[in-house]
């Protein structure tokens, strides 16, 4: 599985970015597929996952309820959607896909065996 993250940007404090990850085939149910983000200085943090089977999403508590994870009907990409930006979402963010995640390790980064190049988003406030 080979992974591509794109969308990322400069934007404004309250603005918006929906971000990409296309996979270099269909993404398999099987899969997990998770947005990471890690700021300069910092240890890299979960946003945002489909389960595996698509069947359900869970999102960080820094990004509930002003993003969404979605997918297209090819299942060869993966969509982020953030909201209200805040500066503190300044971040290289990253999106990865894990065959063996479970529900208790979604949000763990050594869950997940693909990853691909980041993509920069940078919020002024």
């Amino acid at each position: 599985v080979q992974l591509q993250a794109s969308g990322g940007g400069l934007v404004q404090a309250g603005g918006s970015l929906r971000l990409s990850c296309a996979a270099s085939g269909r993404i398999s149910s099987n899969y997990a597929v998770g947005w990471f983000r890690q700021a300069p200085g910092k240890e890299r943090e979960f946003v945002a996952a489909f389960t595996r089977n698509f069947g359900s999403t869970r999102y960080a508590d820094s990004v509930k309820g002003r993003s969404t994870v979605s997918r297209d009907s090819a299942k060869t990409t993966v969509y982020l959607q953030i909201n209200s930006l805040k500066p503190e979402d300044t971040a290289v963010y990253y999106c990865a896909a894990a065959a063996r995640a479970i529900w208790s390790t979604i949000p763990t980064p050594t869950a997940y065996e693909y990853w691909g190049p980041g993509t920069q988003v940078t919020v002024s406030s």
